[in-house]
């Protein structure tokens, strides 16, 4: 295995061009990345949670119908204005932080849905020869310190490729990556293959892939090949295998609650838990829970 320097993450790739036909009629229009989730977008809580892990440049992977997305963290002046004029400092301050700075948010197309592999292949030259990060802005986090925060400090101290992972029900196993583990060093797991949507007997592990990657540029040298895989797909997790052995690779359990806000039962459950944590609405929302569970 090549031991190579630590470089520092500085890119993230964010893939947004999915169509969200879970949510329909509600995703007809409106993309499913901003559908709220407590007073904000699902986007925008991924896009603070790459902020908090030091991101600098964000790239979005978007599709057609997706100038939704754009719009929300462009500079809107009018609506500065408007809430300086009415004395809404709370809300104004919070349309400026989610805001991109100038110069960190780049845009490029997925014309064709051909899988998760190909919507990070589609960020290449964006990239360039840098390790990046990619979060699934439909898989939200929650904790005292975000997922990708946690995995940039281990990444600091072991290099090479970092992956997060949880622990999934049997009848699950089927839908998602699935890990096979070797030694453990602190928080960090060795990965000795992941298995893309495996049957239960076939699985090696109940450890799963769970929509965050620190991942180095060798993995375009395999993207490129266009290789299909599981859904006849062009899947993330077969260019991450050719890493395994050629580059460190290791996975960590997140220490906070995770949501797949892909289906509509997660993304009800995160609302509840970012409604309880808000102090404006959290004794009301208990009394309605409470009403539904006497």
């Amino acid at each position: 295995m090549s031991k190579q320097p630590i470089r520092p993450i500085r890119k993230a790739v964010f893939p947004v061009a999915g169509l969200g036909t879970r949510f329909l009629p509600a995703t007809k229009v409106m993309p499913k990345e901003m559908l709220p989730i407590g007073d904000r977008p699902l986007i925008q809580h991924v896009v603070e949670e790459a902020k908090e892990a030091g991101i600098e440049e964000f790239i979005f992977v978007t599709g057609r119908h997706k100038n939704m997305l754009e719009e929300h963290f462009d500079y809107q002046p009018e609506l500065m204005e408007t809430l300086h004029q009415r004395g809404k400092d709370k809300k104004l301050e919070e349309v400026r932080n989610s805001v991109m700075p100038e110069g960190s948010f780049f845009l490029t197309r997925q014309a064709k849905p051909l899988g998760l592999g190909h919507a990070v292949w589609c960020a290449q030259k964006l990239i360039g020869d840098e390790p990046f990060a990619v979060l699934l802005p439909d898989v939200l986090m929650k904790g005292k310190t975000g997922c990708l925060k946690q995995m940039v400090e281990i990444y600091n101290d072991q290099g090479g490729n970092i992956i997060s992972l949880k622990e999934t029900p049997d009848e699950d196993i089927h839908k998602y990556g699935i890990v096979e583990t070797g030694e453990t060093h602190g928080h960090a797991i060795e990965v000795k293959n992941v298995i893309e949507k495996p049957k239960l007997e076939d699985a090696p592990s109940n450890l799963s892939v769970a929509g965050r990657y620190i991942l180095q540029p060798e993995i375009f040298d395999h993207l490129q090949k266009f290789e299909r895989g599981a859904g006849n797909e062009i899947q993330l997790t077969d260019a991450m295998t050719k890493l395994i052995g050629a580059q460190a690779f290791h996975g960590v359990r997140y220490e906070g609650e995770m949501f797949d806000c892909g289906g509509r039962l997660g993304f009800v459950a995160a609302n509840i838990a970012y409604g309880l944590d808000d102090p404006d609405i959290t004794a009301p929302l208990q009394e309605i829970l409470n009403a539904y569970n006497s």
